[in-house]
């Protein structure tokens, strides 16, 4: 057997059904699409979440909670992290975060710095949020904390 020699098993295909080419075809004048209705029409047809007119499943299932519009998303960061990854005298920024590997991303409205853990180097910490027990910690080791927009 050569290459040109393959070809499908036979009855493993048949030919694509030609509609709308007469009546000689058996497929001819409705197309296979029947008498009327919204399916027989052109572009007619229901999209797949469509349940017939009965309340569709997304208006069904109960909603809880509530998502408030105008929270803010940071990315967060601790203060025993920023020990670990920085050395002293160093200038923290969230573009070197991101470039050392520290954060994955940063969120629509920056990075945060958070108060976990300890710090024992002189750091200045650029971010756009800081909480109160993060700036007394970097301020105790030395270091300057600098609020950027």
């Amino acid at each position: 057997m050569r290459l040109h020699e393959l070809a499908p098993k036979y009855g493993a295909t048949h030919r694509k059904k030609r509609v709308g080419r007469g009546p000689g075809s058996g497929h001819g004048k409705t197309s296979c699409r029947g008498h009327k209705g919204q399916k027989a029409r052109s572009g007619g047809g229901v999209p797949p979440w469509f349940e017939g007119g009965q309340t569709p499943l997304y208006r069904r299932i109960p909603k809880r909670g509530f998502k408030n519009p105008r929270a803010k998303e940071y990315t967060e960061v601790n203060v025993d992290v920023l020990d670990r990854y920085f050395e002293a005298g160093e200038e923290v920024t969230p573009e070197l975060l991101l470039e050392r590997g520290v954060i994955k991303r940063v969120c629509k409205d920056g990075v945060k710095i958070l108060g976990r853990g300890e710090l024992t180097k002189s750091l200045t910490v650029k971010a756009q949020a800081f909480t109160t027990s993060a700036k007394e910690k970097i301020e105790r080791a030395g270091g300057k904390v600098e609020v950027i927009k």
